[in-house]
């Protein structure tokens, strides 16, 4: 066989134990907690989850500089809870769903948010605004094993100063409910992560902004804003 270029190389993601975590696929649950679906003007008693896609080369890991992109004047930060899927399944029942995942991390769903509001607008998909280049910063993950999903302080930091917090206690999907609607769409396979949403507290960076992201009992995620592309 002979390829028409060299295939790129895997993303991989950092694990607290020493190993590699192969990215696959990147899905990420819009409004998932109650406060930031009504400061983005929705009511979150009303939706069930739903998902949108990111390419795995957007993954980047703790201690990158974001390079800010093109096409957009109004660029944010999102923190999220990250789930590693380690155990492949169609349809699993939310009983079974922590048994599928791997690891946890701290993640950052970046966002083009004047791209994301102009297709709300007009019905249109989310892609421009949500998968972009060096959009989905994820933090040393840690095996499941005595990680609790559904508990714990969710912060986030620009420059010193508090934009975001919130408790993963406040998410209207909790992980295995997310993990059981997801694999009732598709199949689940290992590699394969799920941003689970962010908490109220949303803005905008400029270059030279320093995030700090935090979970409880997770590793701390930091990235730099670079200059335009």
């Amino acid at each position: 066989m002979t390829l028409a270029f060299a295939a790129p190389p895997p993303v991989l993601a950092a694990v607290s134990n020493g190993e590699q975590f192969p990215v696959r696929r990147v899905f990420c649950v819009g409004r998932n907690y109650a406060d930031h679906a009504r400061e983005m003007g929705s009511d979150p008693d009303r939706e069930p989850p739903f998902f949108f896609t990111a390419w795995a080369e957007a993954v980047v890991p703790s201690g990158t500089t974001i390079v800010y992109p093109q096409a957009t004047r109004d660029y944010q930060f999102e923190v999220e809870l990250v789930v590693a899927i380690g155990k492949g399944g169609r349809n699993i029942d939310a009983a079974d769903a922590l048994g599928h995942v791997y690891g946890y991390g701290v993640g950052l769903d970046m966002t083009r948010r004047d791209l994301q509001n102009a297709a709300k607008k007009t019905g249109r998909p989310w892609d421009t605004g949500k998968n972009v280049e060096q959009s989905k910063p994820l933090g040393l993950l840690r095996p499941a094993e005595g990680f609790d999903p559904g508990l714990g302080a969710i912060r986030l930091t620009v420059n010193g100063e508090t934009k975001q917090t919130g408790d993963l206690s406040d998410q209207i999907w909790p992980v295995a409910d997310v993990i059981a609607h997801l694999s009732g769409l598709y199949r689940l396979e290992p590699g394969d992560l799920i941003y689970t949403g962010t908490p109220a507290g949303v803005g905008p960076v400029v270059p030279g902004d320093v995030l700090v992201a935090t979970i409880e009992g997770l590793e701390t995620l930091t990235v730099a804003i670079g200059d335009p592309v």
